[in-house]
């Protein structure tokens, strides 16, 4: 008995010191702007929610490209592609409530949803804010998801469509970053919101490259500190919890406009099959495949990924 209680008291020992070490509290929003949100960054007020956003580009574009980020990313991994785009197309990018800068959802009757409805109107409000009537819209993963819906329910604001990794169909991942799988697992899940190893952050990320050896250091800063941006991590735990996949796939037959279907060969999380998905429901859409690529391949290869969407583009500008 005496040994077995000089044991769990090591172990007790060590459990503290590895929390100790791996602790990680929220940080202020006002903490993170200056590294984070340097110009042409602003925030501006949607409804009351403070939303981290971006609008570069000519202001006479008649269609302006709208892309949204998916779970646990923000508007930085557009980077590439906005700076491939912007000379000729007017280019907004923007954080989701519960992620990025903008942070958990505080807002109208919508505070502390992070369901698709939520994420539908608050798009909704944001174009009103913005004061556009019609937009190509984009988005990866969750910001593709949002995209298509948005586009079903207000099919006439939305003239074409660009997905990439789409999310909407119910699907089975190949392999799911830890942080996901933790922030879904029972018991482990509110852990998250007070230890968060960088190791961790480095692990998830890497598992949606295709290819690992491109996430660098100053990558995984910016998806570590920004998912301690101030109530992210609640915020991740609240989007997870009111998840229904596949529940608006009925719609997606209901799509009539151009839309681009961009998906990484190496997706694990979302397999490349849901491609097809989306190209077989979505009548007249382009599917385009880029084998060495992961579940952001805007991100690992910009250069490559963006030549498909400037070609399309110009493509809605002369038709044929």
């Amino acid at each position: 008995m005496s040994w077995a209680l000089r044991l769990l008291g090591v172990l007790i020992f060590v459990a503290a010191i590895g929390f100790g070490a791996t602790k990680a509290p929220d940080r202020p929003l006002e903490t993170l702007v200056a590294r984070w949100a340097p110009p042409p960054s602003e925030f501006i007020d949607v409804g009351g929610q403070l939303v981290h956003l971006r609008d570069v580009g000519p202001r006479d574009d008649p269609q302006p490209v709208v892309l949204i980020h998916g779970t646990s990313a923000s508007l930085h991994t557009w980077e590439g592609w906005v700076a491939a785009l912007e000379d000729k197309h007017r280019v907004i990018t923007f954080d989701l409530p519960g992620f990025g800068l903008t942070g958990p959802s505080l807002s109208g009757e919508y505070a502390g949803d992070y369901s698709d409805a939520a994420y539908i109107a608050f798009v909704g409000a944001l174009l009103d804010k913005l004061k556009l009537s019609r937009v190509t819209l984009g988005g990866n993963s969750l910001g593709g998801e949002i995209a298509w819906e948005f586009a079903a329910a207000q099919p006439a604001r939305v003239g074409a469509l660009i997905l990439v990794d789409a999310g909407g169909y119910a699907f089975t991942p190949l392999s799911m970053p830890l942080g996901f799988r933790i922030a879904r697992t029972p018991g482990l899940r509110h852990i998250s919101r007070f230890v968060l190893p960088r190791s961790m952050i480095e692990k998830s990320v890497a598992d949606v490259y295709g290819d690992p050896s491109k996430v660098t250091p100053a990558l995984i800063d910016r998806y570590y500190e920004l998912t301690l941006r101030e109530g992210n991590r609640a915020a991740l735990l609240q989007r997870f919890a009111q998840l229904n996949a596949g529940e608006y796939t009925a719609q997606l037959a209901t799509l009539h406009l151009p839309t681009l279907i961009l998906w990484g060969g190496q997706d694990r999380l979302i397999p490349p099959d849901n491609g097809d998905a989306f190209a077989r429901d979505i009548a007249g859409s382009q599917l385009l495949r880029f084998p060495a690529l992961g579940h952001v391949p805007q991100e690992e290869d910009p250069a490559a990924t963006v030549l498909p969407v400037k070609a399309f583009l110009k493509s809605l500008v002369n038709p044929g």
